[in-house]
């Protein structure tokens, strides 16, 4: 069984709410994740997609509960899907097959994305530019690298 604060939805958690910024274009499936990530943990919903929230049985007392929050869920990560990508996950059931199904699609260019970062940060001048946006801009490469765990 799970905890009953799981099911729990707020009054402002609705379907058609975006909870990232950017839309999931393909190249910057990284960073979409990451976002969607701290987006969900905070609502105490990331359990759907990772799966450490299990589908109950229907004869369960938490089924329902566990229906309704899965498709909230499955909503909030649709909506800043691009038009393209949406089409592809649109009829998955669960938010776990489609968090899965953009993991599996999509990390496949980590070893590109990896090579880029790792270029753009050999590569970086000061330039014309201050130092604090210098900086900035280093750390946001170096940041993105160490997100892929290397």
């Amino acid at each position: 069984e799970q905890n009953e604060s799981t099911f729990i939805m707020h009054h402002s958690d609705n379907p058609g709410a975006i909870l990232v910024r950017n839309p999931l274009v393909g190249d910057n499936y990284s960073t979409w994740r990451r976002a969607m990530k701290m987006a969900l943990s905070a609502k105490n919903k990331f359990g759907f997609v990772d799966g450490s929230i299990p589908k109950p049985t229907t004869t369960s007392s938490d089924y329902m509960g566990w229906v309704r929050c899965n498709d909230l869920v499955l909503s909030w990560i649709l909506n800043p899907l691009s038009k393209k990508i949406a089409n592809n996950v649109i009829y998955a059931n669960e938010a776990h097959e489609v968090w899965i199904d953009l993991q599996v699609r999509f990390s496949q260019g980590n070893a590109t994305r990896i090579y880029q970062l790792k270029t753009m940060i050999s590569d970086l001048c000061q330039e014309q530019n201050s130092l604090a946006v210098y900086f900035t801009t280093l750390k946001t490469f170096w940041d993105e690298l160490g997100s892929f765990r290397l």
